[in-house]
């Protein structure tokens, strides 16, 4: 295996472990950590919704940053999620480490926001958020088959429904994302 390819193949085995593991594991698994028992990444990783992504934050180098003081919110692909990435997206997302860090970051605004801060934000129209790497992550309501749900879309266009709301932590809050961020 050449250099670029060893990480692509150890994070994608990370991956399939982890999604993997919550059924393979779920009689035996200790009980997740109580709410605000850790930062956003102790609280993603002890989580059964949330811990490919924090496997995908460690992979790219971002935990640190997100295992300070905050405060963060964190708007987290589901395992669910990434279940149903192509796996052709995913290698694309891991063949530049930088390009991969900034797409970790993407998901990460300055702040805390709960489901309720959100809900009073939307009375005044789509909320605008700042990313910890400067760019914009915008919060609108949108109809999907008559219902209203939540979408959060980046600075290109990709965009996710909001499924998951207020998985406290120490330094922040984690909601959930039905997709990554996509077109």
């Amino acid at each position: 295996m050449n250099h670029m390819k060893k990480p692509i193949f150890v994070v994608t085995a990370l991956l399939a472990f982890c999604l993997s593991a919550n059924s393979l594991f779920a009689q035996t698994a200790p009980a997740a950590a109580p709410a605000g028992s850790g930062d956003v990444v102790a609280a993603m990783t002890s989580s059964d919704t949330y811990n490919a992504f924090s496997v995908a934050v460690r992979a790219a180098g971002v935990n640190t940053q997100l295992e300070g003081a905050g405060p963060f919110t964190v708007f987290a692909p589901s395992n669910d999620a990434y279940s149903k990435t192509p796996s052709g997206r995913l290698d694309s997302l891991f063949k530049d480490p930088a390009a991969y860090a900034t797409h970790i970051k993407t998901y990460v605004v300055n702040g805390k926001f709960s489901k309720a801060d959100i809900l009073a934000g939307l009375q005044k129209g789509p909320i605008k958020y700042t990313t910890i790497d400067n760019h914009t992550l915008t919060l609108s309501p949108v109809t999907v088959n008559g219902h209203t749900r939540l979408q959060i879309a980046d600075e290109a266009g990709n965009k996710a429904q909001v499924n998951a709301f207020d998985l406290q932590a120490t330094n922040g809050v984690v909601h959930g994302l039905a997709s990554i961020l996509q077109k």
